[in-house]
């Protein structure tokens, strides 16, 4: 199937109103809806499909953003929820990331408002008209971004965020000041604003459409609770939108309080529809937990040396683990950057949208990054260490080979974490023999582990010891887990294992286990 050419795109160095953000993204719809080389694809492997947005059913001024910004023909995710969503059904729709699922249910949403705001009835407040929740502050902003390119000719719609990191009166004020009908949200801070009773929840007694994005990530990060709160405090006569890339029993479960009991269910990951992770080359190593930097390390330098322009994703299993892995990798010279929990919303930003536009840079991330953001030509992804379940470690592969393209992952495992193997036996993984290293590079590398702050060492062996503490298919005992996590404390050149809170150890069972140290 030959690719549809570019549209001219002159016109966007004379756009100065827009964000950089919004920017980023239209050039990311450039870069992931036309193939750059004309030339043939598979259609299997497409993600397109054969209908063009001017022949749908929506706004002229929506179709106009998307031609503008290159973005001519549907996706097949976009071409078989439209419809359904035009329509006023509630939908239940198993989509990858990378597929267009955002347009898919933004375009609906802006349908909506469009529809709610022609109403002749005078309204007090400026209701909330589209609701759409996600798990993550870097995927709300990411699909706030898009909504604002969709909406360029629109005039008086607006689409803000609510999320956590931001300051609560922040928030308030911007909602009283520049009223807006469609607000994207992660669950802990719209709960906020509900139960505050700020406003908020007079104005979604207007709502039309809930939307909501990666909802099994929403569940996987414990916000079932607070899902049930807020959607017991919003209208029922309204439409629902699902989207996730797995249907586990959690979302079957929420999808019934969501969804009206006669919704459509639409599945784009299944025959016709090349997962991910069946494209990429993937390889594994088993290597005591000493050795994982060491190893890091010399993979991405080789990475570096074969591939022009690389682009390299290094997961890591908590945010001061990433803080770490950060900060031995800057010791070593090497271009990183880091993201994680701990880190501040507008921080987190700035670098997520530095990654994107970037050609060369390797990113140091806890899962903040693992679902839903949308990082192009990414060549390498690395995980380090045991993922929680088999669908973390296939959404974290998600971020390379995207788009046809082709995309390496490896997985660095300890020997006591090789039983995960089994989860993922049906992928094309291979095992790899360890890499040899002379004195001189072990010597450069503990000289490096040296430099790195004491304070980021300690919080890396407590977040450890926290991360496998809680992992019980590890099949290790207390006093077996305690000797490995003092073993990378001496990996890391600590003088001695980090002592623990009284209250911390107790909670974790480790009080009284030889090795584990008290604060006093």
């Amino acid at each position: 199937m030959k690719a549809k050419k570019r549209v001219p795109l002159k016109f966007l160095e004379e756009e100065n109103d827009l964000s950089q953000q919004v920017e980023a993204i239209r050039r990311q719809f450039n870069k992931r809806s036309l193939e750059e080389d004309g030339g043939e694809q598979d259609e299997e492997e497409s993600i397109l499909s054969s209908k063009r947005f001017d022949e749908s059913d929506v706004s002229s001024l929506s179709v106009r953003a998307l031609a503008e910004a290159g973005y001519l023909q549907m996706t097949r995710v976009q071409d078989a929820t439209l419809s359904a969503c035009l329509e006023g059904k509630d939908a239940l729709v198993k989509a990858r990331t990378g597929t267009g699922k955002s347009v898919a249910f933004l375009l609906p949403a802006i349908e909506t408002v469009l529809k709610a705001s022609s109403s002749k009835i005078v309204q007090r407040v400026l209701p909330v008209y589209v609701l759409i929740i996600c798990p993550t502050r870097e995927l709300a902003s990411q699909i706030a971004a898009e909504a604002n390119v969709l909406l360029k000719y629109h005039e008086g719609i607006g689409v803000q965020t609510l999320v956590g990191g931001t300051r609560f009166k922040v928030d308030q004020k911007h909602l009283e000041s520049d009223p807006c009908q469609i607000i994207v949200a992660t669950p802990g801070r719209l709960l906020d604003h509900i139960e505050n009773k700020s406003g908020l929840s007079v104005r979604l007694m207007g709502l039309k459409m809930l939307i909501l994005d990666e909802a099994d990530h929403l569940l996987d990060l414990g916000f079932r609770k607070d899902m049930e709160k807020i959607v017991d405090c919003l209208p029922r006569q309204r439409q629902s939108l699902l989207f996730s890339a797995t249907i586990p029993k959690e979302v079957r479960r929420i999808s019934q309080l969501v969804l009206k009991r006669e919704h459509a269910y639409i599945n784009k990951v299944g025959v016709g529809c090349l997962e991910t992770h069946a494209k990429v080359k993937q390889f594994y190593y088993v290597a005591p937990h000493e050795q994982h930097f060491q190893i890091v390390h010399h993979l991405i330098k080789s990475h570096i040396s074969q591939v022009l322009g690389y682009k390299v994703i290094v997961f890591c299993t908590t945010a001061m683990m990433t803080s770490l892995m950060f900060s031995l990798l800057r010791e070593m010279k090497l271009k990183v950057r880091e993201i994680h929990s701990k880190k501040p919303q507008s921080y987190r930003t700035r670098i997520s949208e530095e990654f994107k536009e970037s050609k060369e840079l390797i990113l140091i991330t806890s899962d903040v990054s693992a679902r839903g953001m949308n990082y192009p030509d990414v060549t390498l992804v690395i995980q380090v260490g045991i993922p929680s379940d088999r669908e973390q470690y296939v959404h974290r592969l998600g971020r390379t080979g995207r788009q046809g393209k082709e995309g390496e992952g490896i997985l660095l495992l300890a020997p006591w974490e090789e039983y995960f193997m089994d989860d993922i036996k049906d992928l094309p993984i291979e095992k790899c023999p360890l890499p040899h290293f002379d004195p001189e590079a072990k010597a450069k590398m503990e000289d490096s582990v040296k430099k790195i702050d004491t304070s980021v060492k300690e919080a890396a062996y407590h977040a450890w010891l926290g991360y496998y503490n809680s992992i019980n298919e590890i099949g290790r005992d207390k006093t077996s887990l305690v000797e490995l996590a003092n073993r990378f404390s001496q990996s890391i050149c600590l003088e001695k294992p980090p002592a623990l809170f009284r209250k911390t150890a107790i909670k974790m069972g480790l009080k009284g286990i030889p090795g584990i140290r008290i604060r006093k």
